[in-house]
Protein backbone atom coordinates (compact mmCIF):
# COMPACT_ATOMS: atom_id res chain seq x y z
CA UNK A 1 0.00 0.00 0.00
CA UNK A 2 1.15 3.58 -0.62
CA UNK A 3 1.70 6.35 1.88
CA UNK A 4 -0.85 6.37 4.65
CA UNK A 5 -2.44 9.46 6.06
CA UNK A 6 -0.29 11.69 8.26
CA UNK A 7 -3.21 13.59 9.76
CA UNK A 8 -6.14 12.57 11.91
CA UNK A 9 -8.59 11.82 9.12
CA UNK A 10 -10.24 13.22 6.10
CA UNK A 11 -13.65 14.49 6.80
CA UNK A 12 -15.08 13.79 3.42
CA UNK A 13 -17.32 16.54 2.15
CA UNK A 14 -18.69 14.81 -0.88
CA UNK A 15 -18.34 16.89 -4.04
CA UNK A 16 -20.64 16.06 -6.92
CA UNK A 17 -19.28 17.80 -9.98
CA UNK A 18 -21.51 18.16 -12.98
CA UNK A 19 -20.57 18.27 -16.64
CA UNK A 20 -18.11 20.89 -17.78
CA UNK A 21 -19.51 24.26 -18.77
CA UNK A 22 -17.78 27.24 -20.29
CA UNK A 23 -18.78 30.23 -18.18
CA UNK A 24 -16.35 32.59 -19.88
CA UNK A 25 -14.73 35.07 -17.54
CA UNK A 26 -17.63 36.69 -15.70
CA UNK A 27 -17.26 38.88 -12.66
CA UNK A 28 -17.39 37.19 -9.21
CA UNK A 29 -21.04 38.14 -8.91
CA UNK A 30 -22.97 37.86 -12.11
CA UNK A 31 -25.47 40.65 -12.82
CA UNK A 32 -29.09 39.75 -12.12
CA UNK A 33 -30.17 40.06 -15.72
CA UNK A 34 -27.66 37.44 -16.84
CA UNK A 35 -28.60 35.07 -14.03
CA UNK A 36 -32.33 35.52 -14.63
CA UNK A 37 -31.89 34.68 -18.31
CA UNK A 38 -30.31 31.31 -17.53
CA UNK A 39 -32.21 28.09 -16.94
CA UNK A 40 -31.78 26.10 -13.73
CA UNK A 41 -29.79 23.49 -15.64
CA UNK A 42 -27.48 26.13 -17.09
CA UNK A 43 -26.99 27.75 -13.70
CA UNK A 44 -26.10 24.39 -12.17
CA UNK A 45 -23.57 23.65 -14.93
CA UNK A 46 -22.04 27.09 -14.56
CA UNK A 47 -21.85 26.67 -10.80
CA UNK A 48 -20.17 23.29 -11.19
CA UNK A 49 -17.63 24.78 -13.58
CA UNK A 50 -16.88 27.69 -11.27
CA UNK A 51 -16.47 25.33 -8.32
CA UNK A 52 -14.14 23.05 -10.26
CA UNK A 53 -12.02 26.14 -11.01
CA UNK A 54 -12.11 27.04 -7.28
CA UNK A 55 -14.01 30.24 -7.97
CA UNK A 56 -16.33 29.65 -5.06
CA UNK A 57 -17.87 33.13 -4.86
CA UNK A 58 -18.93 32.86 -8.48
CA UNK A 59 -20.25 29.34 -7.84
CA UNK A 60 -22.33 30.68 -4.94
CA UNK A 61 -23.88 33.29 -7.24
CA UNK A 62 -24.91 30.63 -9.73
CA UNK A 63 -26.26 28.18 -7.16
CA UNK A 64 -28.15 30.91 -5.28
CA UNK A 65 -29.81 31.91 -8.54
CA UNK A 66 -30.60 28.26 -9.26
CA UNK A 67 -32.25 27.57 -5.89
CA UNK A 68 -34.23 30.80 -6.22
CA UNK A 69 -35.80 29.23 -9.31
CA UNK A 70 -36.06 25.70 -7.90
CA UNK A 71 -36.52 25.82 -4.13
CA UNK A 72 -37.20 22.09 -3.76
CA UNK A 73 -33.97 20.87 -5.36
CA UNK A 74 -31.93 19.20 -2.62
CA UNK A 75 -28.92 18.65 -4.90
CA UNK A 76 -28.65 22.37 -5.63
CA UNK A 77 -28.78 23.25 -1.94
CA UNK A 78 -26.04 20.72 -1.26
CA UNK A 79 -23.84 22.20 -4.00
CA UNK A 80 -24.49 25.69 -2.67
CA UNK A 81 -23.43 24.49 0.77
CA UNK A 82 -20.23 23.00 -0.62
CA UNK A 83 -19.31 26.30 -2.26
CA UNK A 84 -20.07 28.21 0.94
CA UNK A 85 -17.99 25.73 2.91
CA UNK A 86 -15.03 26.36 0.61
CA UNK A 87 -15.54 30.08 1.17
CA UNK A 88 -15.33 29.52 4.96
CA UNK A 89 -18.94 30.55 5.46
CA UNK A 90 -19.69 27.65 7.77
CA UNK A 91 -23.03 28.92 9.07
CA UNK A 92 -24.47 29.39 5.59
CA UNK A 93 -23.08 26.01 4.52
CA UNK A 94 -24.72 24.28 7.48
CA UNK A 95 -28.08 25.92 6.77
CA UNK A 96 -28.03 24.87 3.12
CA UNK A 97 -26.89 21.33 3.89
CA UNK A 98 -29.75 21.12 6.39
CA UNK A 99 -32.18 22.40 3.76
CA UNK A 100 -30.97 19.70 1.38
CA UNK A 101 -31.42 17.01 4.03
CA UNK A 102 -34.89 18.35 4.94
CA UNK A 103 -35.98 18.26 1.30
CA UNK A 104 -34.67 14.71 0.94
CA UNK A 105 -34.44 12.82 4.23
CA UNK A 106 -32.49 10.03 2.51
CA UNK A 107 -29.84 12.35 1.04
CA UNK A 108 -26.85 10.81 2.81
CA UNK A 109 -24.32 13.24 1.33
CA UNK A 110 -26.15 16.26 2.73
CA UNK A 111 -26.46 14.67 6.18
CA UNK A 112 -22.75 13.84 6.10
CA UNK A 113 -21.93 17.40 5.12
CA UNK A 114 -23.86 18.83 8.08
CA UNK A 115 -21.64 16.64 10.22
CA UNK A 116 -18.56 17.97 8.45
CA UNK A 117 -19.50 21.56 9.34
CA UNK A 118 -19.93 20.66 12.99
CA UNK A 119 -16.59 18.84 12.87
CA UNK A 120 -14.85 21.93 11.53
CA UNK A 121 -16.47 23.92 14.34
CA UNK A 122 -14.97 21.37 16.76
CA UNK A 123 -18.42 20.30 17.92
CA UNK A 124 -17.48 16.64 17.76
CA UNK A 125 -20.56 15.34 19.54
CA UNK A 126 -22.89 16.92 16.99
CA UNK A 127 -20.66 15.84 14.11
CA UNK A 128 -20.76 12.22 15.31
CA UNK A 129 -24.56 12.40 15.45
CA UNK A 130 -24.80 13.38 11.79
CA UNK A 131 -22.05 11.04 10.63
CA UNK A 132 -23.91 8.17 12.32
CA UNK A 133 -27.06 9.17 10.43
CA UNK A 134 -25.10 9.20 7.16
CA UNK A 135 -23.73 5.73 7.86
CA UNK A 136 -27.25 4.50 8.65
CA UNK A 137 -28.48 5.89 5.33
CA UNK A 138 -25.63 4.33 3.32
CA UNK A 139 -23.41 1.92 5.17
CA UNK A 140 -21.38 1.15 2.05
CA UNK A 141 -19.67 4.55 1.82
CA UNK A 142 -16.09 4.32 3.16
CA UNK A 143 -15.86 8.09 3.62
CA UNK A 144 -18.79 8.11 6.03
CA UNK A 145 -17.01 5.57 8.24
CA UNK A 146 -13.78 7.58 8.06
CA UNK A 147 -15.68 10.67 9.15
CA UNK A 148 -17.37 8.93 12.06
CA UNK A 149 -14.01 7.47 13.07
CA UNK A 150 -12.53 10.98 13.09
CA UNK A 151 -15.35 12.25 15.31
CA UNK A 152 -14.87 9.35 17.74
CA UNK A 153 -11.11 9.88 17.83
CA UNK A 154 -11.54 13.59 18.55
CA UNK A 155 -13.65 12.58 21.58
CA UNK A 156 -11.01 10.03 22.62
CA UNK A 157 -13.42 7.17 21.94
CA UNK A 158 -10.67 5.09 20.43
CA UNK A 159 -12.44 1.74 20.17
CA UNK A 160 -15.24 3.36 18.20
CA UNK A 161 -12.69 5.05 15.97
CA UNK A 162 -10.91 1.76 15.30
CA UNK A 163 -14.21 0.09 14.42
CA UNK A 164 -15.13 2.77 11.88
CA UNK A 165 -11.67 3.01 10.30
CA UNK A 166 -11.56 -0.78 10.03
CA UNK A 167 -14.92 -0.86 8.28
CA UNK A 168 -13.74 1.87 5.89
CA UNK A 169 -10.75 -0.27 4.95
CA UNK A 170 -12.97 -3.30 4.41
CA UNK A 171 -14.98 -1.26 1.92
CA UNK A 172 -11.95 0.42 0.30
CA UNK A 173 -8.33 -0.58 1.02
CA UNK A 174 -7.25 2.94 0.05
CA UNK A 175 -9.71 4.73 2.35
CA UNK A 176 -6.98 6.04 4.66
CA UNK A 177 -4.31 6.84 2.11
CA UNK A 178 -2.64 10.23 2.41
CA UNK A 179 -3.27 11.07 -1.24
CA UNK A 180 -7.04 10.67 -0.97
CA UNK A 181 -8.27 14.26 -1.01
CA UNK A 182 -12.02 13.87 -0.80
CA UNK A 183 -12.63 16.43 1.89
CA UNK A 184 -11.42 18.65 4.66
CA UNK A 185 -8.29 17.61 6.53
CA UNK A 186 -8.41 18.14 10.27
CA UNK A 187 -5.03 18.45 11.95
CA UNK A 188 -4.34 16.61 15.19
CA UNK A 189 -3.99 18.98 18.11
CA UNK A 190 -0.83 17.72 19.81
CA UNK A 191 2.25 15.55 19.12
CA UNK A 192 0.97 13.03 21.66
CA UNK A 193 -2.31 12.68 19.75
CA UNK A 194 -0.47 12.33 16.44
CA UNK A 195 1.64 9.54 17.88
CA UNK A 196 -1.41 7.83 19.33
CA UNK A 197 -3.26 8.15 16.05
CA UNK A 198 -0.36 6.62 14.10
CA UNK A 199 -0.25 3.67 16.49
CA UNK A 200 -4.00 3.20 16.19
CA UNK A 201 -3.71 3.12 12.40
CA UNK A 202 -0.90 0.58 12.70
CA UNK A 203 -3.24 -1.69 14.65
CA UNK A 204 -5.92 -1.34 11.99
CA UNK A 205 -3.55 -2.15 9.12
CA UNK A 206 -2.11 -5.09 11.04
CA UNK A 207 -5.59 -6.45 11.63
CA UNK A 208 -6.28 -6.26 7.89
CA UNK A 209 -3.00 -7.96 6.98
CA UNK A 210 -1.43 -4.85 5.42
CA UNK A 211 2.12 -5.29 6.67
CA UNK A 212 3.65 -2.34 4.84
CA UNK A 213 0.88 0.01 5.90
CA UNK A 214 1.30 -1.17 9.48
CA UNK A 215 5.07 -0.68 9.44
CA UNK A 216 4.75 2.81 7.97
CA UNK A 217 2.40 3.80 10.78
CA UNK A 218 4.65 2.27 13.42
CA UNK A 219 7.63 4.19 12.05
CA UNK A 220 5.56 7.36 12.17
CA UNK A 221 4.45 6.64 15.72
CA UNK A 222 8.08 6.08 16.68
CA UNK A 223 9.16 9.36 15.05
CA UNK A 224 6.39 11.15 16.92
CA UNK A 225 7.56 9.76 20.24
CA UNK A 226 4.92 7.14 21.00
CA UNK A 227 5.95 5.68 24.34
CA UNK A 228 4.22 2.31 24.27
CA UNK A 229 5.53 0.75 21.07
CA UNK A 230 6.42 -2.39 23.01
CA UNK A 231 2.68 -3.13 23.07
CA UNK A 232 3.03 -4.56 19.57
CA UNK A 233 4.21 -7.71 21.32
CA UNK A 234 1.08 -7.76 23.49
CA UNK A 235 -1.76 -6.34 21.39
CA UNK A 236 -3.65 -9.07 19.58
CA UNK A 237 -3.81 -7.14 16.28
CA UNK A 238 -0.04 -7.64 15.77
CA UNK A 239 -0.01 -11.38 16.54
CA UNK A 240 0.57 -12.41 12.90
CA UNK A 241 3.53 -10.02 12.54
CA UNK A 242 5.56 -10.74 15.63
CA UNK A 243 8.04 -13.01 13.85
CA UNK A 244 8.53 -10.57 10.98
CA UNK A 245 12.13 -9.22 10.90
CA UNK A 246 10.86 -5.92 9.49
CA UNK A 247 8.79 -5.42 12.63
CA UNK A 248 11.88 -6.17 14.76
CA UNK A 249 13.75 -3.43 12.90
CA UNK A 250 11.13 -0.88 13.86
CA UNK A 251 10.35 -2.20 17.35
CA UNK A 252 13.02 -4.51 18.81
CA UNK A 253 11.46 -7.54 20.52
CA UNK A 254 11.66 -7.72 24.30
CA UNK A 255 14.69 -9.43 25.77
CA UNK A 256 14.19 -13.11 26.48
CA UNK A 257 13.66 -13.87 30.15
Amino acid sequence: MGNVTRTIAMVAVLVMLGASYSAGTPSPQQDKATLNSMTVADLEKAGDAARSQKNYLLAISYFQAAVAKDRKNSVLYNKLGLSELKSDDLDSARRDFERAAKLNSKFADAVNNVGAVYYLKKNYGASAKYFKKAVALDETRPSFHVNLGAAWFAQKKFEGAITEYSRALELDPDALRQDVKAGVVAQIASPEERAQYSYMLAKIYAKHGDVEGCLQCLRKAKEEGYRDLAKVYKDEEFSQMRDNPKLHEVVPPPAAK
